[in-house]
């Protein structure tokens, strides 16, 4: 990995931050995007004093904020002649139905809207980085989402763990638009499936999510494990064998029927743009 940059949303705890410190150890350049600097400071020194031998930059970011996700992408593309990955895994589970700056529903916002906007915003950098890739971090609770473009917003009915799941569905969906669209660019797009880790993730709120969240941890993998498929991933010589596909475990599997209905695929780009406020012309394709 030395001589390659990797930019890892969400990168101050958990998987993000196990894939950041390894693929420091293996010589990248890692920009680690974080909401908290504290926090991101705390990665770095961690990242350090694990080994890490490529050089890591702290770019502060709110993956809630479209202003802020656009300010992020800027920064990247002003200072970085090249990104050889870009690891869209920052992600939030909310409880109660809450809106972000841009009066947006927050998990759908940060979950999908987050990876589609700064995704899109990089990718002439990846382009001409290119063979380059995009691993976007998704989950099984794919399994019980539901995509309704009558209520993308949850307006009529909210309830954060269905809302949450559809946030992942919409993960796997969009990476399946993404790669046909990137196809023959020499930029691959893959999904992941991380498996059920033991991190913070979903315990910050409380509620009845944090409750469900502290019972699973006894049963759940490590992020060091969750971390394993996103590292092979972004390390590999050659990743286009994987273009469009969802992966666990370093193998592919299977996500539900709407995923791989293009026309939800592609209405759900569409949708996105006009949420994100790209231009077709801006936007993939």
């Amino acid at each position: 990995m030395e001589g390659k940059t990797v930019l890892i949303t969400g990168a101050s705890s958990g998987i993000g931050l196990c894939a950041a410190r390894e693929l420091s150890k293996m010589g990248a350049r890692v920009l680690l995007a974080c909401r908290d600097r504290a926090r991101g400071e705390a990665a770095q020194a961690a990242i350090a004093r694990a080994g890490g031998k490529g050089p890591t930059e702290l770019l502060l970011a709110d993956l809630s904020s479209q202003q802020s996700i656009r300010a992020l992408a800027a920064e990247v593309a002003r200072t970085q002649p090249r990104l050889d990955v870009l690891v869209n895994n920052a992600g939030a589970v909310n409880g109660r139905r809450e809106l972000t700056v841009d009066g947006l529903e927050r998990t759908f916002a940060t979950n999908h809207l987050g990876y589609f906007l700064l995704t899109n915003l990089l990718l002439d950098l990846l382009r001409r980085s290119a063979p380059s890739r995009i691993i976007s971090v998704a989950s099984k609770a794919d399994q019980g989402g539901k995509i309704d473009f009558n209520d993308l917003m949850g307006e009529r009915r909210y309830v954060g763990i269905r809302a949450y799941c559809t946030s992942k569905l919409c993960n796997v969906a969009f990476t399946f638009e993404l790669a046909r669209r990137l196809e023959g660019s020499g930029v691959t797009a893959v999904a992941v499936h991380p498996g059920s880790v033991a991190s913070n993730f979903g315990m910050v709120g409380g509620g009845f999510l944090g409750t469900l969240a502290k019972l699973a941890r006894p049963f759940q993998i490590t992020p060091e494990q969750g971390a394993d498929t996103i590292i092979w991933l972004a390390s590999l010589p050659d990743a286009s064998a994987h273009h469009g596909q969802y992966l666990e475990r370093r193998k592919p599997i299977r996500s539900v029927r709407q995923a791989y209905d293009t026309a939800v695929q592609r209405r759900l780009w569409e949708e996105s743009e006009r949420l994100t406020g790209l231009s077709a012309a801006a936007a993939a394709g």
